[in-house]
């Protein structure tokens, strides 16, 4: 018997708990259950929904049962108008959001990170063995998969013909090497984004390797360990973490919270008039025996907006996800050997005329010491967009749960090992 999807979306503070509804999903139904206080952050959520219903273009139909106060989380603990929850907020108090959920026989999508301590991963554990027990999901919104670039990396990285066997690399030069670097000032929907002040609390928020080096940690399992489960405790080597901070302004502050000045909970963090915010964080580890570097920073603002930039090293070529001035992801495909150029170049054009079946337009052009590969606009989609295929996914792991690939839950457990162990070795380091 089929049976739609119903949302109840618990404290959405978190801007990315509304972009799960920017378009309209078939088996969802339309009205979304809210529990949250009644505060900033939840006004902001209904008023995204709310452009949602009011675009021109694709305009959606969403309904919102708000069910607000001071008492909004025992509401949600003993009321169930649904049978999927939505978390994205505060950072620190969501895998105990998630375990109440999953201990109510509620599926889960929630946004990263899980976790942001590693005191807490026994937690995420015990989250996966209550979700296994009551037969409901617990999905991630892992929306870096869904770009293009990333997706077509994996493809080529998982042809031997043309990729051949992983390099092992050293710390200092990895086989795999991710970067990322994001901006606090920046524009969501068509207006400007304005964030909580508890986003500048790493206490609350977590420091960026817990954060957005989620996303890191994710392409890392994905790329390295295709469709295969990763063991956390054995196949995993954390070996070195750093963090540097990023010192913002007060002005600066104010443009992106809309606040008058440093609230009384960051003035521990504030030092000559400058708070100190999580900054850059990088760490190596080994996986499965390949050295992988991840770095990921934080900037005010940036022209060209977020960047993502990743080279994944084998034996017979190196693929490579490169930001352009444009701010545009390309992929480029170069031989290891430069003397296997012609061979490398060959093997590709083969690859892609294969995937023409589902990526019709795609070609590679020669640029003489390497290859680009030219991505057709139709199959490019922004940041927000990915949210959509995020939900999509999910939508058809509820109506049919035996699709979910078995590796899921422990590649989460891999990539949460991953990043909450890198912040407990950058603190240790002072």
């Amino acid at each position: 018997m089929f049976r739609l999807l119903k949302l109840m979306t618990l404290a959405p503070g978190h801007f990315h708990a509304a972009l799960v509804l920017k378009r309209a999903l078939h088996g969802v139904h339309h009205r979304t259950h809210v529990y949250a206080p009644l505060d900033g952050d939840t006004i902001a959520y209904l008023a995204r929904v709310a452009a949602f219903n009011l675009r021109r273009d694709a305009p959606t139909v969403w309904e919102v049962d708000m069910r607000a106060g001071a008492d909004y989380l025992e509401r949600f603990a003993r009321e169930q108008p649904g049978n999927t929850v939505v978390i994205s907020g505060r950072n620190r108090p969501k895998i105990d959001l998630m375990r109440l959920a999953v201990g109510n026989c509620l599926h889960v999508i929630a946004d990263k990170p899980w976790i942001v301590d590693h005191a807490d991963f026994p937690k995420l554990e015990a989250l996966f063995r209550d979700a296994e027990l009551r037969d409901v999901l617990v999905g991630d919104v892992l929306t870096e998969r869904y770009e293009i670039t990333n997706w077509l990396q994996r493809e080529f990285v998982r042809d031997p013909d043309l990729f051949g066997a992983w390099q092992t690399g050293t710390p200092a030069s990895p086989a795999l090497d991710l970067r990322s670097v994001h901006s606090l000032k920046k524009t969501v929907n068509g207006a400007p984004l304005v964030r909580p002040w508890w986003w500048f609390d790493p206490d609350i928020a977590g420091d960026a390797m817990a954060d957005v080096g989620t996303h890191l940690a994710d392409l890392a399992v994905w790329l390295v360990s295709p469709d295969q489960a990763v063991d956390y405790a054995t196949q995993i080597h954390m070996l070195s973490a750093h963090r540097t901070p990023l010192f913002l302004s007060e002005d600066e502050f104010r443009q992106v919270t809309r606040l008058p000045g440093y609230p009384p909970e960051l003035q521990p963090r504030v030092a000559n008039g400058r708070l100190d915010y999580a900054g850059t964080s990088t760490a190596t580890f080994t996986l499965r025996g390949v050295h992988v570097g991840l770095s990921t920073g934080w900037e005010f603002e940036a022209e060209s907006g977020d960047t993502h930039q990743s080279c994944a090293r084998g034996s017979r070529a190196t693929i490579s996800v490169r930001q352009q001035p444009d701010g545009r992801a390309e992929l480029f495909v170069a031989a290891t050997d430069p003397a296997e150029h012609a061979t490398v170049l060959a093997k590709l054009r083969n690859k892609c005329d294969i995937l023409q079946r589902d990526f019709s337009g795609m070609s590679v052009t020669d640029r003489g010491t390497e290859a680009q590969v030219m991505i057709p606009e139709s199959w490019r989609a922004g940041h927000e967009e990915h949210f959509g295929a995020v939900m999509e996914e999910f939508v058809r792991y509820f109506h049919s749960p035996r699709m979910v690939p078995p590796w899921e839950r422990p590649n989460a457990l891999a990539r949460y090992y991953i990043t909450t162990k890198a912040v407990e070795m950058a603190r240790a380091a002072g």
